[in-house]
């Protein structure tokens, strides 16, 4: 049996579909670092983190910021269902440097009644959001994992 050409990816979120169509390549954040995912990839069930996806088709890269939720990979398809994902486009870039201030701020305060694991998690996410959006605005490709 010969292997797939092209990887059809599906990207979800609760309230919109994001992305449907065939790629060359996927690279995914999982709760166990982040997946290369080619076609013809053995079959996997994944748990999403926070971070970023990328996917190719061709030459051309696209990025998106994402959080949580669960993959299925199979190999010749790939369905994200998130629980977040942002194009780049849709992500202010002022507001994530505002989030990552504040989440900054939480983790060097002294407060006793700190969610520390919740605010490290906010920290992440304005990071990777900030990420996507930067790359975004430099039209370069992002870099390899």
């Amino acid at each position: 049996m010969a292997l797939p050409e092209k990887i059809h990816l599906v990207i979800v979120k609760p309230e919109l579909q994001i992305f449907n169509g065939l790629v060359d390549r996927v690279t995914i954040p999982s709760s166990q670092g982040y997946l290369g995912i080619l076609p013809g990839h053995a079959p996997l069930l994944a748990e999403l983190g926070i971070g970023n996806i990328s996917y190719s088709i061709g030459s051309q890269t696209e990025l998106l910021f994402c959080s949580w939720g669960f993959a299925e990979i199979l190999p010749d398809r790939v369905v994200l269902l998130a629980q977040t994902a942002e194009a780049a486009s849709g992500i202010d870039l002022n507001r994530a440097e505002q989030a990552k201030s504040r989440a900054e701020r939480r983790l060097a305060s002294k407060d006793p009644s700190l969610d520390f694991t919740r605010a490290e998690l906010a920290l992440l996410k304005a990071i990777s959001r900030l990420e996507v959006a930067r790359h975004h605005q430099r039209g370069s490709k992002p870099y390899p994992r």
